[in-house]
């Protein structure tokens, strides 16, 4: 278990995420391909040339589950119950394939869980950064997490 309990938690905690991911022209191939999203701004570089942006810009969804998925080994790997829901997702800057980012995660918010005394809530604000340290994603997390057992 890499993940960390409930009780382990502190606000103000900060994890400076070690996986990095340079993003690829088929990762966003697939994302909007999976997800159903025909959107031009993704898949078709030609129309993108006449944009202020010049290529085609990464999926966001994939930007969102990557920022979130790459902050899960240090933060809930085996202590998470649920994901409770993501809030404030934004994206100031543009990602492009070629570029790498890597993520930092706070805990902003704990509280006791009133149903559940094995287990509490936790809001993480996850953000993302690019190659040259640019804010490219951030967003707030809530999740039910487990207590360290007895």
């Amino acid at each position: 278990m890499a993940g960390v309990w409930f009780d382990e938690l502190a606000v103000g905690q900060v994890f400076e995420h070690p996986i990095r991911r340079t993003l690829t022209e088929t990762d966003n191939l697939l994302m909007s391909t999976l997800t159903h999203n025909p959107a031009q701004l993704h898949l078709d570089a030609e129309y993108m040339k006449g944009t202020p942006y010049g290529r085609p810009l990464m999926n966001s969804a994939f930007t969102l589950g990557l920022m979130v998925g790459i902050s899960v080994g240090d933060t809930t790997l085996g202590t998470a119950v649920a994901n409770l829901g993501w809030d404030e997702v934004r994206f100031p800057n543009p990602l492009f394939a070629g570029d790498t980012i890597h993520v930092v995660t706070e805990v902003i918010e704990l509280r006791d869980s009133r149903s559940r005394p094995d287990q509490g809530i936790v809001t993480f604000l996850h953000r993302a950064y690019n190659q040259r340290d640019e804010l490219v994603a951030s967003c707030k997390r809530s999740g039910l997490q487990l207590r360290k057992p007895a």
